[in-house]
């Protein structure tokens, strides 16, 4: 519908088309989700109805085995969605098939609680190895001084050439955010990043995970039980035995 002015100035009508609102980068609709076969079968996800928009930070938290960990899955492109819609980035994939998951990956940083990195590599070949999945957009570049420069900006330059077995808990996290971030993804998907550190290794954690995702204009959605770094999210989804419970940041008091 159209906006129509009158300029006080003049006898003309002036017409404005309506700004058009842009389209979530991640959007659920009536998501259902199984696991196992026949009489095994067990329903994890029922009717999921979620949006996130490009730039938001999203943190799920809810009890262990509310379906949290599967829902971030199915975002992620891990596995193909069952029943409802999942369109990612605009593309639908309920029922995508291994290749257009694997090319929507290519979007999408991932940070996981066990960090797994590669453990015969040092830090600059860990995040190189990311960037070696996007050789054609990083032709003619110098891949080991983007390494670099990325771990200088999470604070790991001189750890360049460590491996990850000499390495805290709190380090080896930077290295994964600097893996998941340096191939400029339009999507952070993490799970339960601060689990195994401390209480000021995983502030300081997910303050750098929030201000490049900031820098970068991307998108983070982090499954969390750590309900010190709630304060971090635009946005707090509350899932419980596979139902979206509550979407917003009052969800928070449901995590007290």
């Amino acid at each position: 519908m159209q906006a129509i002015l009158c300029d006080p100035a003049s006898s003309a009508v002036i017409t404005r088309e309506p700004v058009a609102k842009a389209a979530p980068i991640i959007a659920a609709n009536q998501l259902n989700h199984y696991f196992g076969d026949g009489n095994l079968r067990k329903q994890a996800l029922f009717d999921v109805d979620l949006e996130i928009n490009r730039g938001e930070i999203i943190i799920m938290t809810g009890p262990s085995g509310s379906g949290k960990t599967t829902l971030l899955s199915l975002m992620g492109g891990l596995r193909s969605a069952q029943e409802g819609s999942l369109k990612i980035l605009g593309q639908e994939i309920c029922g995508a098939n291994k290749g257009q998951l694997a090319k929507l990956r290519l979007n999408i940083g991932y940070i996981f609680q066990a960090h797994n990195l590669m453990t015969f590599l040092t830090a600059k070949e860990n995040v190189r190895m990311s960037l070696e999945l996007h050789q054609k957009r990083f032709q003619g570049e110098d891949l080991n001084a983007k390494a670099v420069a990325m771990l200088e900006t999470v604070g790991l330059g001189e750890r360049a050439e460590y491996y990850p077995d000499s390495m805290s808990g709190g380090q080896k996290q930077r290295v994964a955010i600097a893996r998941a971030l340096i191939s400029e993804p339009q999507i952070v998907l993490a799970d339960e990043p601060t689990a195994a550190l401390d209480k000021k290794s995983g502030r300081d954690v997910v303050e750098l995970m929030q201000k490049l995702a900031k820098e970068q204009g991307c998108t983070i959605l982090l499954v969390t039980h750590d309900n010190r770094i709630l304060d971090i999210a635009d946005r707090i989804v509350y899932m419980e035995d596979g139902h979206l419970i509550s979407d917003g940041i009052d969800a928070a008091a449901k995590v007290h």
